[in-house]
């Protein structure tokens, strides 16, 4: 299974988004620092989890969320409780 995860900045209340089949082990990546692209705006909280069967569905949702850039969007889905995207 394939996740897709948002994760908040406590430190700025930036969102983030990502795809992975680990869930817990990146998360834990991310607030150790060892992703270079959220390490400035640690601490992070996983704000919605979506899994796919497909990884290759999986990614491209990751993507289409990354390009929308829309912060209202995002707190849309996570108050849904559910990642919206059609591809």
């Amino acid at each position: 299974m394939t996740s897709i995860y948002i994760l908040q900045s406590e430190k700025n209340g930036k969102y983030y988004t990502g795809c992975t089949n680990n869930l817990k082990t990146r998360f834990d990546e991310h607030n150790k620092g060892a992703v270079r692209s959220t390490k400035p705006n640690r601490p992070w909280v996983l704000k919605l989890s979506q899994e796919y069967n497909d990884l290759s569905k999986a990614r491209k949702v990751e993507k289409r969320i990354k390009e929308l850039k829309r912060r209202d969007y995002i707190e849309s889905m996570i108050a849904d409780g559910v990642i919206k995207m059609e591809l």
